[in-house]
């Protein structure tokens, strides 16, 4: 027997949503409203007899929609134990008191569940395993690789859901702060490859960057100037010095505190005074030749990452490769921007990397201005 289903205009519509609504989820458990705009606009675009006239862009009745039910389809998740929504259930006096807050730069894996066929149990043993190859003096990349991948779900919850400090992390996950491992965190967590993105954006901007220091030196005081003019003494390498001048000058630029971000020493004399106080920055390590930590001409024999006052990636070879892993392993520590240099970070995820289009006045204002030059 033969049967015809006949679909009524509202059950049209409640399916086109709910296919929409999984589409969606795929992607990004918390997507925006510019975010669901766009989604409506290809809706009505592959669905022109879905437009409906009365609204100004014949497809904001369908915005609107996906926003308010987007809302109930998290619920369901929740209720389901989705981990990445389901954290946001906690409140405080809860869970050990806290309230953990959804992703806010663009992570498309938060908190991803564990592995089909995988379980804690076997997780850990991948864990284990992970930590005797880390021992070895030699150790296997692939293997590592493979490993980081697997483990991706137990180490995303432990670090979202019990925020350790980074001096533990450092132990229960050392391969974590491989430098390749960063970027492929990095790619796991939001989809971008930071290594290429970043690099290409460096090369795009930074020209464009200079010459906007340069035409805005006198508003910035001897701070910006001084940087200019160190550059203007370099006489090889001139391009990864005018990389470098680039993003050294953003926290002049934002008006924020530079020396917080950015700091030096000998390498006679790198001990716990040069990390003390330093939550997250980069150094640079000059070689003792009778040099100053602040001169000049000082040769830099490295740079090291510093978060929460330890040395946890070094002898990287520039700059900016040290900030491309720092922002990297913010992403995969879930750390939040230092108040005194959100501006710096924000133009790094928006401008340089691409995530969000959501910019504030002042990044919007910096974007603008170099792009213009």
């Amino acid at each position: 027997m033969l049967f015809r289903v006949v679909l009524g205009p509202d059950n049209i519509r409640r399916l086109t949503v709910n296919e929409a609504l999984d589409s969606v989820h795929q992607l990004k458990a918390y997507p925006t409203k510019n975010e669901l705009a766009l989604v409506a606009a290809e809706l009505v675009k592959k669905h022109p007899c879905l437009k409906d006239p009365s609204m100004g862009t014949c497809y904001d009745s369908w915005t609107m929609s996906l926003f308010y039910k987007v809302g109930n389809y998290r619920h369901k998740l929740k209720e389901a134990g989705c981990s990445e929504v389901s954290v946001n259930r906690r409140t405080p006096g809860k869970d050990g008191g806290k309230r953990l807050k959804r992703a806010k730069r663009c992570e498309v894996n938060f908190l991803p569940d564990i592995p089909a066929g995988q379980c804690q149990a076997s997780l850990q043993l991948e864990k284990a395993a992970l930590m005797e190859e880390m021992k070895k003096r030699h150790h296997n990349s692939t293997f590592i690789s493979a490993k980081m991948e697997m483990t991706f779900s137990l180490r995303r919850k432990e670090i979202v859901d019990e925020e350790p400090l980074v001096a533990d992390v450092l132990t229960q996950w050392p391969a974590l702060f491989l430098e390749e491992q960063v970027y492929l965190e990095f790619y796991r967590i939001t989809g971008v490859p930071l290594k290429d993105t970043f690099f290409s954006s460096l090369d795009e901007y930074a020209p464009k960057i200079i010459k906007l220091y340069r035409s805005r030196s006198g508003a910035f005081g001897e701070d910006l100037k001084s940087l200019l003019d160190k550059l203007d003494q370099k006489t090889t390498n001139v391009v990864l010095h005018r990389k470098t001048t680039a993003l050294q000058g953003l926290p002049v630029f934002m008006r924020e505190n530079t020396n917080s971000l950015f700091k030096s020493c000998l390498d006679t004399d790198v001990e716990d005074s040069n990390l003390r106080g330093t939550q997250m920055g980069i150094l640079s390590v000059i070689e003792d030749d009778g040099a100053t930590a602040d001169t000049v001409n000082g040769n830099v024999r490295c740079f090291s990452v510093i978060i929460e006052e330890h040395i946890v990636v070094d002898d990287l070879p520039d700059l900016p490769t040290a900030l491309a892993l720092l922002f990297g392993l913010i992403y995969a520590l879930n750390l939040k921007y230092p108040d005194e240099l959100k501006y710096t970070f924000e133009t790094l995820q928006k401008v340089f990397m691409h995530l969000d289009t959501n910019l504030s006045a002042r990044v919007l204002s910096f974007r603008n201005k170099m792009l213009r030059m």
